[in-house]
């Protein structure tokens, strides 16, 4: 086994749906698939746009899921596209009206930045492979995570900075864990 380095990462998982019974779906089979969760959000209201209404339904709730294993920073196209089967997974069991009951997006967390995995392009995203691209959604700046221009508006709320910047003090202390091993 390699040491752990700054090239690894916390996986993230942003979750969100209407249906707290698809969330705690979603929370289940990504830990059988990704590990132990170590952190994890309060769930929260995200009525930040009326983007994923025609797909989701409207009254979403939104958690973040903290990942206890670390992950190389050229593996986030294939936790996209992993996640990306397990929401198919789920709207294919037909237990929810909705063709979309539950939205995943991993990103990575490091000591410089928050990025995440999109399947959209734009000028600010990096293609990765296999359709998937990578923003990098939050800096580290004077000692928290700031947004960008781009930033998605939940991401620029302090809550959720917050979380971000006490899930940085957790990475720290996982890279010093594991470099002990």
């Amino acid at each position: 086994m390699r040491a752990p380095t700054t090239l690894d990462a916390l996986l993230v998982i942003a979750a969100f749906s209407r249906h707290a019974e698809a969330l705690d779906w979603g929370e289940r089979r990504a830990h059988e698939l990704f590990g132990p969760i170590g952190l994890q959000s309060e769930r929260y209201s995200f009525a930040h746009t009326a983007y994923y209404d025609s797909t989701m339904g409207a009254d979403l709730q939104k958690q973040l899921w903290v990942f206890e294993r670390l992950a190389p920073l050229d593996s986030l196209a294939l936790y996209k596209t992993a996640t990306i089967r397990l929401e198919e997974e789920l709207a294919a069991s037909g237990n929810y009206p909705e063709p979309r009951p539950l939205n995943l997006d991993p990103g990575f967390l490091n000591l410089g930045k928050f990025m995440l995995a999109t399947t959209k392009d734009k000028d600010h995203r990096i293609y990765l492979r296999d359709g998937i691209f990578s923003e990098v959604t939050l800096r580290y700046c004077d000692k928290e995570y700031v947004p960008w221009p781009w930033t998605y508006a939940d991401y620029r709320e302090r809550h959720v900075r917050d979380f971000l910047n006490r899930t940085r003090e957790y990475y720290k202390e996982r890279l010093k864990e594991l470099a002990e091993i």
